[in-house]
Formats: C-alpha cells, structure tokens, sequence
C-alpha cells in the first residue's frame, strides 16, 4: 500500500507540474503575443501617423509620443512609454499612458528605464527584486538636432503567473486529500481484503492432527470468499482422509493381531509329537497365508491413491466379458451363465477389470451353494457401460448394504457360512471402479440375490448389444455353461 501510496503520490506530482509548466508557457506565449502587437501599432503609425500642427510627417519625437499614448488605453498589467533622451542618452523626457497600480511600475523605476532606453536588442526581461518585467522597445528615428526617442511597451506577468501558480497550488492540495482519502479507503480495503486471509492463517495455525473441525466462515462471492470455500473443502478432505487413516489403522491392527496371536499361541503349545506338529505348521501356514493375503491387498489399496494406478487401453468389451466367465467358471461348482455381451470397444485398464470381476465372482460363489446360478454379463449405457455379476444367493441385508463396500467392514450379518477373508475385496473393487471415473453398485437380483455392478462412463462408438443366450448354445468351447 506504502508502494501504491508513492507512485500516486509521483504521478500527481508530475501532472500538478506538468500542468504549472504549461500555463506558465501559454503566459510567455500571450505577453510576447501583446509585446509584438503593441511594437507593430506603434511602428505603424510612426509609418501612417500626421502631425495635426503641419499636416505632414511628424519631426517632434516627443510630439509622436504624445499623440500616440493618448490614443492607446493600456491592459491593467501592461505600461506604454515614451522615452525622449538628452544629455548622455538619459530618458530625460517621461511620456506614459496608463500606469499601473498593482506592482511597481516601470515609470518609476529610473534604472530599469535607463537599462531599457540604453539596451541594444529589441526585447527583454527587466529582473527586479520587486518582481520582473517583460518590455519591446520600438526606437524613433529622430531627425537632425531631435534626440533619441524610443516607444516601450512593458508588461508585469506577475498576475499571470500566479494565476498559473494558484492553480499549481490547488492542484497539489487536491491531490494531497486524494492520497488521504486513498489511504483511508485503501486501508479499510485491504483490511476487510486481508482479514480472510489472516483467518485463513489463524486457522492454519489453530489446526492439528485432534482437530480438524475449525472451518473459516464464508461471507460474500468474491475471490475470499472462493479461497474461504477452497480451504474449507482442503480441510474437509484432510478430516475425512485423517479419518479413514486412523480408521485403516484401526482396522489393518485389528485384523492383524489375531492370526499373529494364533500363530504365537500355537508355536508356543506346539509339543514334540509329530502330529501335533505337523497340526501346528498348517495352521501357522493358513495364517500366515492370511496375513500375506491382507498385508497385499492393503498395498493395493494404498496404490489406488497413485495417478497410475489404472493404465486404460482400447479394450473389446465382449472378449473381456468373455474371459472373465472363463476365469471366474472355475472357482466354484456353481451354473455359471454368460447372460449378455456388448460388442464394443472401451478404453479400460483390462487387468484391473478383471481383478474387479473376479473378486466379485469370488464374493458370489462364497455367499452362495453349489448348482446356484451365477450370471456375469456387459451392457451399454447412454453415456458408458455396466460389467455386473449377479448371484441367486440369499442377497444382502440392507443395513449390510451400507458397509460392505469400506474397508474391512463385513456387514453386520453375513450371506452365508462360507465367507472368508479381512473384508477388503469390495472394498478393492469400488477403489478399482473409482479409478475409471465410475462406481460399484448393489442391486438386487430378480428371483433373490445379489448384483454387483461396475458402471463405468465410457464414449462408445458403438451400440451393438448382444442379446441373453442359452446357456445350451456356448458362443465358443471356452464360454459353455456349466
């Protein structure tokens, strides 16, 4: 603001005397103006002028003086002279027409009068104490025996100039309540600007990992405002993302500690007989399986925040609809069916689909028995596609339906007996979905069951659905229904 402040402060300065120069300027225009057009008068009548005494040229120099200046009427700032000289080319001889009455006139001043009458140059500038003088000096050309005479016209630009000056003045007194005004504005301004901002700061200051609650208070549509709100939602992120790490935290310990413990008490029980031995590797074994099994889907889920976790390529959704069913057939004694295909292409990350896919097969087949059917198809959307997997098993619950898809939440009652694990499959899945720009949904089956779904927004160029087939009549040897 101090920075502002000066630069207006130079600028207003500049213009204030910019404007004095230029004023002072047209005054020296307009004196010379008057100085030339007095000199050219005289000079003319010196030329046209008749002496009304002889009817002829004028030989008196004084006589011409005289005549002349009772013809003239003088500007208030302005003394017409005649000057006749005598002994040692002193103006011995005084003719003026007007003085006047503001400043010291010339009249009276006996050595500016003789400086004037005895300078050699047409114009000049008298400079007195008591302030200058601006003269012509139009010199007769006296006859034989008549003494040297000269007209002078002398003009004071001392009303002139502090006309400029008074204006100069006014100018710098305007400018300096601008600057006060600005300041004060200026200050109310950037304070009302900078108080978000110190509260932004404040907050900042106030926040820490306990206390992610403070939020700054949005008043108003400008730029703060949106800052406010963009801060707001930083630390809405930062609150959920604090959450979910304790949460995960939580979680990932809890679901560790148990076959650590298992493991611990076994070894720790394990005797010298071999069958028990034998008892105590397999479980340790399991266990371990278990924990590898979590600790690699935590790094999973952990890399689903890197920009690379999904890499999409032009995909055919029918072949990998189709080798997915050919994956997934073999995870369980179940009818697996192929019920529809869309022949179109997609830019999707094909393994990750398939990880997707298969997990939720392998939900399927957990949460149901064998000879249950289990349905794996594509369709086309308006704006994307749909690549489901759908079970006649008993289906979900509706409060599980709220926490199947976090991490490490199984719901509160379980499908069926057979489902094992930490809880993090779907969980897998919704962060592999989200990972396209779509989402997972649950939606029930008709006849009972369960239907995941990944819907993923897609640009097709195509629309060529496939319609449901028998599961008698395989699309090839791979896809035949079991």
């Amino acid at each position: 603001m101090l920075w502002l402040l000066l630069v207006m402060a130079v600028a207003l300065g500049a213009v204030a005397t910019a404007t004095r120069s230029v004023l002072l300027r047209d005054v020296d225009h307009r004196i010379n103006g008057l100085l030339v057009q007095e000199a050219a008068e005289f000079a003319n009548f010196v030329e046209q002028g008749v002496d009304p005494r002889t009817g002829g040229r004028f030989t008196d120099p004084g006589e011409l003086l005289k005549l002349f200046l009772v013809r003239q009427y003088a500007d208030p700032d302005e003394e017409l002279l005649g000057l006749v000289g005598r002994t040692g080319m002193h103006p011995a001889t005084l003719e003026q027409h007007r003085e006047v009455q503001a400043y010291e006139p010339l009249a009276k001043d006996r050595m500016a009068l003789i400086e004037v009458f005895g300078s050699p140059q047409a114009t000049g500038t008298v400079h007195r104490a008591f302030g200058d003088i601006h003269w012509a000096k139009t010199e007769i050309d006296a006859g034989p025996g008549q003494p040297p005479a000269a007209f002078v016209v002398a003009i004071h630009p001392e009303a002139e100039q502090g006309k400029a000056n008074d204006v100069f003045t006014m100018l710098l007194a305007i400018s300096g309540v601008a600057l006060l005004m600005t300041t004060g504005i200026g200050w109310a301004v950037a304070g009302r600007i900078l108080q978000p901002v110190r509260l932004v700061r404040t907050t900042a200051a106030q926040l820490t990992e306990q206390d992610l609650t403070r939020r700054i208070p949005v008043q108003g549509r400008d730029d703060i405002a949106a800052l406010a709100e963009t801060f707001n939602a930083m630390l809405d992120r930062l609150e959920r993302a604090f959450a979910a790490q304790r949460e995960f935290v939580d979680d990932a310990g809890h679901e560790l500690r148990t076959p650590i413990t298992i493991v611990r008490g076994h070894l720790e029980l394990m005797g010298d007989d071999p069958a028990e031995r034998e008892e105590t590797v397999r479980i340790v074994m399991e266990e371990l399986d278990r924990m590898s099994r979590i600790v690699e889907d935590l790094l999973l889920l952990a890399k689903a925040e890197r920009p690379d976790f999904v890499t999409p390529e032009p995909v055919q959704l029918g072949e990998l609809t189709a080798d997915v069913f050919v994956k997934a057939r073999a995870l369980g004694d179940r009818t697996w069916q192929l019920a529809e295909t869309v022949d179109d292409e997609a830019r999707l990350d094909p393994q990750r689909i398939t990880q997707a896919m298969v997990q939720l097969a392998q939900n399927a087949v957990q949460h149901t028995v064998p000879g249950q059917r289990v349905s794996i198809g594509s369709r086309s959307l308006e704006d994307g596609i749909e690549l489901y997997v759908a079970d006649s098993g008993p289906g979900v619950q509706p409060q599980d339906a709220e926490v199947i898809f976090e991490r490490f939440r199984r719901g509160t009652a379980r499908r069926g007996a057979r489902a094992t694990g930490a809880g993090l499959g779907l969980a897998i899945v919704k962060a592999i979905a989200e990972g396209h720009g779509g989402r997972v949904e649950l939606r029930p089956t008709e006849g009972g069951g369960a239907t995941f779904v990944l819907v993923l927004q897609q640009d097709l160029a195509q629309r060529d659905l496939v319609p449901p087939r028998d599961p008698r009549e395989p699309r090839d040897p791979r896809e035949a229904t079991l």
